[in-house]
């Protein structure tokens, strides 16, 4: 076969296999569509479903002047410069062409759709990312790898429209140019590397993931005495294009020269200056005297450069390093200093199990690809190991940045996996090391080797050979390697489908019998708002749900997942941890129609406002010390308890009352018991004065309250109570529906 057809071949096989490992990656993220509904996830979401909603019916510009007068009641949000873009414009681009060629896709199925349509092309970078490591082969198992990993998975399921579903595309591919320009020295692919950078800084704030670990890279090179041509030409064309263009966010403006975390990628490309300067001069002159004094000047110089960085932060005329860095390195500072950062979840140190269950058998495999980098050692190895060394301290560190790792995590043990099959399928034998007989010259006493004789291939040379080198030690040792992938993509499959394929707003559930239930009570609560509440009514709820409530209830809310502003978000903690007498003015001031809570003490839903109340605490606390505190929370034993022997500041706590209100009757003549923090309650529930039960959903997950008027305190407060329940809880049954949001 001639040698074009081979290429030929090869390449329409490579396309085909890339094909079908973008499809594989693509149907392993519809378990959420299959199982539920085409729907959006989690929280973050909702908000740039919304925003996304406001530019495909309105307009870029619309969209970019956008104010949202809803958010944070009264003070509103400036939306176009809060926000990376991004995402709200890939999908407006991607609706608006599919319109364009006259296919009626709604919006909304485009943004649950996103996230793995790109994770298709995240495979395809990261096969382009390896193949420069080692070679296509290897590539290839990348892209397989990155395509199922559940540690990409869980922030690009179908409907999780965040901004994450397009960045990691972004960062292996950002990656693959910078690994290209340096290879090339090429100030075409430098460029090429800054505007996808740019592209990032837009979608992302992880963005600074990259623009440290660019100059890191270069710097380590240098560093090392591999400073050359090539990295002055693929550095300095990335960054010069690079910060110009993502100075053209509003959100991130003039940040890359006036932040700490942007000055290595300023100190680096300065120090990549000097060196050239040096090098330039030093290649015209022989003086060893005056490149003495060179080395001398360059060295003093950037010494100079680093104690101005250091003054002008010190003087405030660079910012500095922001809380979520300091949270990166003392895994304690968010706590003390920052509750509302320690309160998120995943932005928790790492389990153990957490990195098993995201990356499975990749986790012994990938210290081996990191290793067999070291044997090489070429220019873009070296990134490879910073890179590894760096995302696995982060990933450690805190839950979400797991993300970051899994790319490396996948080329790594890509590396290991095709050098191990490439050296069982094809080994190479060893050259034999027999000694040649010798003839000695009786003239001059000296001895030569005597000639080999050439080996004939026998028919039993061509037989299949056995033992160190042969097929059986051969195929146990690939067997074993593809048995341990096929378990690999099992657990993929079953981590997928069962834990990171249920929205938020949807839960899964069992009956008593086994067979599966489906708990609406989000949407439900939600649906209640919308239909039979006034459009200005601001509701009152804890920030997690603030997006949502937007989203799907459009109603106004105090707080919501922002997190701008911490005084604001104080309050709201300040009124849940405070008796209702005091809560009432402090809602009153801030014109709040509506209370929202979540209890999952009936159905066992661990996630509901009792256990982040300590949180809420924390925030409070930290705004008024004096009026709110931890303390008064736990008993003598230091324990934080909601039966009867809770505290007193516990029992009357808006939180308190809220949540259990008439939870009692459920129980009859038994004892009232919290199912998620398996305590009895008191027998005598709490009542409310300042409040009415306006709705509560079909499981108790969500229950919702009006703040009475100032004319009704006057009349009797469980007549007023019972009244306005019934009535109101007679009206909220009929809206238990499922909707999909227009």
């Amino acid at each position: 076969m001639a040698p074009e057809t081979v290429k030929n071949t090869a390449s329409f096989i490579k396309i085909v296999a890339l094909s079908v490992i973008a499809g594989a990656a693509i149907a392993s993220r519809l378990f959420a569509v299959i199982n539920f509904e085409s729907i959006i996830h989690e929280f973050d979401p909702w908000f740039n479903y919304r925003a996304t909603r406001v530019l495909a019916s309105k307009g870029f510009y619309e969209f970019w002047n956008w104010f949202d007068p809803t958010a944070w009641y009264p003070l509103g949000r400036v939306v176009g410069g809060t926000i990376f873009p991004g995402l709200m414009a890939t999908s407006g681009v991607i609706f608006n062409f599919l319109r364009a060629i006259h296919l009626p896709v709604d919006i909304r199925n485009v943004c649950v759709m996103l996230a793995p349509a790109f994770s298709g092309l995240t495979a395809w970078s990261t096969y382009m990312f390896t193949r420069e490591m080692k070679d296509e082969s290897a590539g290839l198992l990348a892209a397989i790898l990155i395509g199922i990993a559940p540690g990409y998975i869980s922030r690009s399921v179908a409907g999780s429209y965040d901004n994450e579903a397009i960045a990691i595309f972004l960062l292996m591919f950002t990656f693959y140019l910078w690994i290209k320009a340096l290879k090339q020295g090429s100030a075409f692919f430098g460029t090429m590397a800054a505007i996808f950078y740019f592209y990032m800084v837009a979608a992302w704030g992880g963005y600074v993931f990259i623009t440290n670990m660019i100059p890191l890279h270069a710097l380590v090179l240098v560093l090392m005495g591999r400073y050359s041509s090539r990295l002055y030409v693929g550095y300095s064309s990335w960054y010069a294009v690079g910060t110009l263009a993502s100075m053209q966010v509003p959100f991130v403006g003039f940040q890359p020269v006036t932040t700490s975390e942007h000055m290595a990628a300023l100190g680096v490309f300065g120090l990549l200056q000097l060196v050239a300067f040096t090098e330039l001069v030093r290649s015209h002159v022989s003086s060893k005297q005056f490149q003495t004094l060179l080395r001398t000047a360059a060295v003093t110089i950037g010494l100079l450069g680093f104690v101005a960085v250091v003054v002008l932060t010190m003087k405030g005329w660079i910012a500095p390093w922001t809380g979520r860095f300091y949270s990166l390195w003392d895994t304690g500072y968010a706590k003390k200093h920052i509750p509302i950062i320690a309160s998120v979840s995943e932005h928790q140190p790492t389990a153990w199990p957490a990195f098993f269950a995201d990356l499975h058998i990749l986790i012994f495999i990938f210290p081996v690809g990191v290793l067999l980098c070291f044997q090489k050692l070429r220019d873009e190895h070296v990134f490879v190991i910073i890179y590894a060394i760096m995302a696995s301290y982060f990933a450690g560190v805190m839950v979400r940045l797991m993300l970051t790792l899994t790319p490396v995590v996948c080329v790594a043990a890509a590396i290991a996996i095709s050098t191990l099959l490439d050296t069982y399928i094809d080994p190479q034998e060893p050259e034999s090391t027999e000694v040649a007989p010798t003839t000695t010259s009786e003239a001059t006493g000296s001895s030569t080797a005597a000639p080999k004789e050439p080996k004939t291939k026998s028919k039993e040379s061509k037989a299949p050979k056995t033992g160190l080198f042969g097929l059986d030690t051969r195929l146990a040792v690939i067997f074993n390697t593809f048995f341990l992938m096929l378990i690999f993509v099992l657990h993929c499959t079953w981590t997928t489908s069962h834990a990171y394929s249920s929205p938020s707003v949807v839960l899964a559930s069992r009956a008593a019998d086994g067979s599966s239930a489906v708990i609406d009570d989000f949407r439900e609560a939600y649906y209640w708002l919308r239909q039979n509440t006034p459009k200005d009514a601001v509701v009152m709820s804890w920030w997690d749900y603030g997006y949502q409530i937007a989203g799907m209830a459009d109603r106004p809310t105090l707080v919501d997942n922002n997190t701008w502003n911490n005084t604001h978000i104080a309050t709201v903690g300040k009124a849940f941890a405070s008796s209702e007498e005091n809560a009432y003015p402090l809602l009153k001031k801030h014109d709040v129609s509506y209370v929202l809570v979540l209890l999952g003490s009936l159905i066992q839903y661990s996630g509901d406002d009792l256990n982040k109340f300590l949180w809420m605490i924390r925030i409070a606390s930290g705004v008024w010390p004096d009026e709110v505190k931890e303390t008064d929370f736990f008993t003598p034993r230091g324990e934080f308890r909601v039966d009867e022997h809770a505290t007193k500041t516990m029992s009357e706590s808006l939180m308190y009352k809220m949540s259990y209100y008439r939870f009692q009757e459920l129980f009859g003549p038994g004892q009232a018991q919290d199912r998620v923090r398996n305590q009895k309650l008191p027998t005598v529930g709490p009542t409310l004065d300042y409040f009415d039960e306006a709705f509560t959903s079909e499981n108790w997950i969500v229950r919702i309250y009006e703040v009475k008027p100032d004319d009704e305190l006057g009349r009797d407060h469980k007549t007023a109570n019972a009244y306005s329940a019934g009535k109101k809880r007679k009206k909220g049954r009929v809206a238990r529906r499922r909707f999909a949001l227009e």
